[in-house]
């Protein structure tokens, strides 16, 4: 048993409703520190095997169980997670470095609303009956089966809740592997699951290296959903283990996202999206990291963002007056080390930032902004996933939009306009799974989310959710003879 944070933390597998071990460990890392938190149990290809065979096993009692128990025992979870909000964001701070009161207003709370959000959709799924030619067509979603969920650490339980709780909803069994930097609250959520009564083996954890257990899992025969979000490298390897059985994937990936601020915006409220781009350190998918903004009020824009930019406080994530705490790994702080000095290299100008919190020291690293990129430059096209931005300007709409989709991305954009007219034209054009219009990050689990091109493949959220982790069918009856 590890204590972190002075909670308590199951460090074994969650396997068929019991703690497993492993014949190795690794180190979990706190990012807030650098220092060892706890020792996890390391699997590989017999964890996978064995998390397979016990989601297998209870696939059939639990994908007969009816619509209204299995949403009574998704909300007995939320419940718990309720119950356990301030050692959830205490144990996932140290985890991940992410910011404490960001844990206990935002994060966690919606860890319990995406549980209640598909038992409650589940309960109102269908489509109404039509006809053809007397014939009645019935159309039903069936549980797949065992799902294979590996999710990220930026936001470990969040994300991964966002995938537990519509394939549970849908009645099938679910092996989680979460990343090895921040394994911890999916540890936790194991225990809630079970006092909540969730059957054992619906939902199993496996923990360790993507190589070494990931691999396994997602080339696994008897895997017949695979949900992934994460890196466009890791993600082709996903897709080629999950070929030979073509098994079926969801894949949210990378982002490179445009933040376009024309003209006739409220500079303001401009200014203040911009900044809350470095919201958890920069490490969010979604983050619109290329400022895009008209020519005639750059010098302004620029002047007031670096204002507000150097009033946000670095520190320690458990102080609640911190507004940005460290990256997530060494690892981590090293690449985006990297993006920035080559960026450099290149003759891009940092406007603010440019390296590490020298003052803080550790995994800490300056808001940063670059300017004068050169068109095509490695800062302007591939995510740097870290506190760093850049700044163009455009003289007309239609440059705008090109630059807006000029990379090989298309996750979400921003727009900021205080033309009705001029939005509708813009956002028909941009390549993007979500668009914010003079707004960001909100996000309701009813709408379509995913991403166009390396972005990622498919759509999850509301119905969508369940046409991913369900068979569709559709029975045709002829008329019954009277």
């Amino acid at each position: 048993m590890a204590t972190v944070a002075g909670v308590a933390v199951e460090p074994g597998h969650w396997i068929g409703g019991e703690r497993v071990g492993s014949s190795q460990t690794f180190t979990d890392v706190s990012p807030i520190d650098e220092r060892p938190i706890a020792e996890i149990a390391r699997g590989g290809a017999q964890e996978a095997q064995a998390a397979v065979d016990a989601a297998r096993r209870a696939f059939p009692s639990w994908s007969r169980t009816t619509r209204e128990e299995r949403a009574r025992i998704l909300h007995a979870i939320a419940d718990g997670v309720e119950k356990r909000i301030e050692d959830l964001a205490q144990v996932e701070t140290a985890d991940n470095g992410a910011l404490i009161r960001s844990h206990r207003r935002g994060v966690m709370p919606r860890v319990a609303h995406n549980f209640r959000f598909f038992a409650d959709w589940l309960l109102k799924l269908g489509h109404e009956d039509f006809d053809t030619r007397g014939h009645t067509n019935h159309v039903s979603w069936d549980p797949a089966g065992v799902c294979a969920l590996i999710t990220p650490w930026n936001a470990p339980l969040m994300l991964a809740t966002w995938k537990i709780a519509p394939a549970l909803a849908a009645g099938n069994t679910v092996v989680l592997k979460p990343a090895e930097w921040t394994p911890l609250t999916a540890s936790l959520l194991a225990g809630i699951a079970a006092e909540a009564g969730l059957p054992d083996g619906v939902f199993n954890v496996v923990q360790g290296y993507g190589a070494e257990v990931g691999g396994p899992l997602t080339a696994h025969p008897d895997v017949r959903r695979i949900s992934f979000t994460g890196s466009v490298p890791t993600a082709r390897a996903i897709a080629a283990a999950a070929a030979p059985h073509l098994t079926p994937l969801s894949l949210e990936l990378g982002g490179k996202s445009p933040l376009v601020v024309f003209a006739d915006a409220d500079l303001d409220l401009a200014v203040d999206l911009a900044v809350e781009q470095y919201d958890n350190a920069g490490q969010v998918c979604l983050a619109a990291t290329r400022l895009l903004v008209e020519s005639s009020i750059a010098d302004e824009f620029t002047e007031r963002f670096i204002e507000k930019a150097g009033r946000i406080k670095q520190g320690d994530p458990r102080d609640a007056a911190t507004d940005m705490g460290p990256q997530i790994h060494r690892r981590h702080l090293e690449r985006v080390d990297g993006f920035v000095q080559r960026a450099k290299d290149a003759g891009a100008r940092a406007l603010i930032g440019g390296g590490p919190n020298d003052e803080l020291g550790g995994l800490y690293y300056r808001p940063t902004l670059f300017t004068g990129a050169s068109e095509g430059a490695e800062i302007l096209t591939e995510e740097v996933f870290g506190p760093v931005l850049t700044l163009q300007t455009f003289d007309t709409e239609e440059q705008a939009i090109a630059m807006a989709n000029g990379t090989r991305f298309g996750l979400a954009a921003t727009l900021a306009t205080g033309d009705p007219e001029r939005a509708r034209r813009v956002t028909e054009r941009l390549v993007a799974g979500t668009v914010w219009v003079n707004c960001f990050f909100v996000r309701d689990l009813q709408a379509p989310f995913g991403g166009s091109r390396q972005s990622g493949m498919g759509r999850e959220g509301g119905d969508w959710s369940f046409d991913f982790y369900c068979d569709l069918k559709n029975t045709v009856t002829a008329p019954w003879a009277k």
